[in-house]
């Protein structure tokens, strides 16, 4: 099964359906592109799609598709 591994050392699973970890989002812009009845094949392939790791909360962003590497963002506490 696909996975990748975080810098924390836990391996995230991206085979999984449905995926606890797989978040789905999508620009303001792109999303107001939709109106009345949407197909939702046409409406998931405009989605990015990241994973947040269960166990130190980073974030990887699969920018281009899960064909191309992915982007690890690490959340900060704001004071």
């Amino acid at each position: 099964m696909p996975s990748i591994k975080c810098k924390c050392g836990k391996r995230l699973d991206i085979g999984t359906i449905p995926n606890p970890n797989e978040w789905l989002a999508i620009s303001d812009v792109d999303y107001d592109g939709y109106s009345e009845q949407v197909d939702a094949e046409a409406l998931y392939e405009k989605f990015t799609h990241f994973l947040e790791c269960d166990n130190c909360g980073r974030l990887w962003f699969f920018w281009n598709g899960f064909n191309g590497p992915a982007e690890c963002y690490e959340k900060s506490k704001h004071i």
